[in-house]
């Protein structure tokens, strides 16, 4: 800042050289509190509506070595310093706009500002800085964190954001790509709205052609974001399946294997024969051996697993894989990764897949332990456990008495547990009865009068609706709607 006063071709204002010492000043901590309790930071926002370049330029940098602190970037938030900062970005002179976008960096970690960034228009500026070589890092950095928040990643793309960054990566040719480049194409490719923007013309060949070639982990990550959206960007992936699929073998790293096989499993596309793909790269035999326990890392082994799922919607498929012996494999390890819910749900996908179809739903059902297992974990803390084990064990009983009568009377044991369970903690009076109503007044079943359970009306008849009121078939048992009641 020194260099603010000493410049013999400028005239710098008072108030500029005074915050200039100020400045030096708040380099030692102590003078800096003191300068801060003086409400320094609503006058420095304040100053922000000036015209003079010079002061502008001052109060910036002194607002920037202030937001590090929580307390500071609070009363920045108050005074409204977003809002008086979109006035500057972009602006003519350099200095003054790095300043404001460096101010801007440390302001956006906050979530709250970050929105107000958006609400003032500043993503789309900063998305036009990215052509300006000198402001191109601060400018990936903020749109990063803008791009962290679900609420704005469609907004990019009705910038000039994602095809500024395409063109930054086809110019990287096969050197590495910045960590910020990359990061903010993998946030970017999460939301559907971009990735048709970024799969535009060659841009899904383009990045797939280089993924493939370097062995890119991050690149390909960016490609598996792009391969979760249905719709038309998926149906472009038809053209890359067998390259994807020639990745999954042991020669490769795992990080990259374990993208290649998300890719693959995100596909469930109906045009796409996965028997054909099985069989040309003979994928069973390894998706089997990964079943093991302690074969590979999980994330390895719970993209298998995602994998097996996507492909078993094939009926050729599932009873390949049935045939292979995979449907033991992963009965044991479910019960080895019984503690982890993701691995869990998957693998019950796995068999709510393989139940679909009737060749592997007679090795489902009579050749293997899975509905008893089902049975077990129908009752799951997990809600999506609970939910695709009954949608299975539904199919299970449909197709197999035996098996139907299991389940029903394992339901009906649940729910009188439930039941009894209720009724044992009731409270009790002085004579040792158990309370209906509460020490308020209300029931103590639930809060709610013991009679008022829908659930418990006959409904098959049309006596009672789900809903408990009385259904209009039910007076029509009654000559000219009277209802019998009985004369005093």
């Amino acid at each position: 800042m020194n260099a603010l006063v000493s410049r013999a071709d400028a005239v710098v204002s008072v108030p500029a050289v005074s915050l200039c010492l100020l400045l030096n000043l708040a380099e030692d901590t102590r003078t800096e509190l003191k300068i801060r309790n003086k409400n320094i930071v609503h006058m420095l926002v304040k100053l922000l509506d000036r015209e003079d370049e010079e002061l502008l330029l001052v109060a910036l940098s002194f607002l920037k070595k202030l937001s590090i602190f929580l307390e500071n970037k609070n009363d920045m938030a108050e005074a409204l310093v977003v809002e008086k900062l979109a006035r500057l970005v972009p602006c003519e002179h350099r200095d003054l706009q790095t300043t404001a976008l460096r101010l801007l960096l440390n302001l956006s970690f906050d979530t709250t500002l970050r929105g107000h960034m958006v609400r003032t228009g500043l993503l789309p500026k900063v998305s036009s800085l990215l052509a300006d070589e000198a402001q191109r890092q601060l400018s990936m950095c903020i749109l990063y964190h803008i791009s962290v928040d679900d609420r704005f990643k469609s907004m990019f793309a009705d910038t000039d954001c994602i095809p500024q960054l395409m063109k930054m990566v086809s110019a990287c040719g096969e050197e590495e790509m910045d960590v910020e480049l990359i990061s903010l194409c993998i946030n970017l490719a999460a939301n559907p709205s971009n990735a048709k923007v970024i799969c535009e013309g060659n841009g899904l060949k383009m990045l797939m052609k280089r993924a493939l070639k370097l062995k890119d982990v991050l690149g390909m990550k960016m490609i598996r974001n792009l391969s979760q959206h249905s719709g038309p960007t998926k149906i472009l992936f038809l053209d890359h399946v067998g390259d994807l699929a020639a990745q999954i073998s042991e020669d490769e790293a795992e990080e990259f294997v374990i993208e290649c096989l998300g890719t693959l499993a995100n596909l469930t596309i109906p045009d796409l024969d996965w028997a054909l793909v099985l069989k040309e790269y003979n994928l069973v035999p390894y998706l089997k051996d990964r079943l093991k326990p302690g074969s590979a890392e999980d994330d390895l082994v719970l993209e298998v697993v995602i994998m097996i799922g996507t492909v078993s919607m094939d009926d050729s498929c599932a009873a390949m894989l049935a045939k292979s012996g995979l449907i033991p494999a992963l009965i044991e390890l479910l019960n080895a990764q019984q503690e982890d819910d993701e691995f869990v749900c998957q693998i019950v996908y796995v068999f709510y897949q393989m139940v679909f179809h009737k060749a592997t739903r007679d090795v489902i059902v009579k050749d293997t332990q899975a509905p008893a297992y089902l049975i077990d974990l129908m009752h799951d803390k997990n809600a999506e456990i609970r939910k695709v084990c009954h949608n299975t064990l539904d199919i299970i009983a449909e197709y197999d008495e035996e098996w139907g009568k299991k389940i029903q009377n394992q339901k009906f044991r649940w729910y009188n547990g439930q039941w009894l369970e209720m009724v044992e903690n009731r409270p009790m009076d002085e004579d040792g009865e158990p309370f209906v109503f509460g020490v308020d007044g209300e029931s103590s079943i639930g809060g709610r009068d013991l009679l008022e359970r829908p659930d418990l009306f006959y409904s098959a008849d049309g006596i009672m609706s789900a809903d408990g009121t009385i259904s209009p078939e039910f007076y029509t048992h009654f000559p000219d709607g009277d209802l019998g009641y009985m004369s005093r």
